[in-house]
């Protein structure tokens, strides 16, 4: 399996972000067919009591790196993956991981 994560900064204002995800960025994201798993968390915190690098993670899973580039190319994976400079104003960190 491959996993996409995205890893969300700090926004600027926290409810907003968290309206315009919940309502708006989640139900289109909720549209990209295929995927095998999706996972979707807020951080609370870390091990040592700092804050957090990052704000939330998204976590999606895909049978191989085809698959997942044949999902992502979709047209719905492009509308959701465009939505993210509406909303991400922390800024996005992707990362592509092969589950061992």
């Amino acid at each position: 399996m491959v996993k996409l994560t995205l890893l969300y900064g700090h926004p600027a204002d926290s409810v907003a972000f968290e309206s315009y995800y919940a309502h708006t960025h989640l139900p289109l994201a909720a549209k990209i067919q295929g995927l095998r798993r999706a996972e979707f968390s807020l951080v609370n915190g870390t091990a040592d009591g700092s804050k957090p690098a990052y704000y939330r993670i998204a976590e999606l899973y895909f049978d191989d790196m085809d698959h997942m580039q044949q999902v992502m190319g979709s047209a719905e994976a492009k509308v959701a993956v465009g939505d993210l400079p509406n909303f991400a104003n922390g800024g996005v960190t992707t990362l592509v991981s092969e589950i061992s």
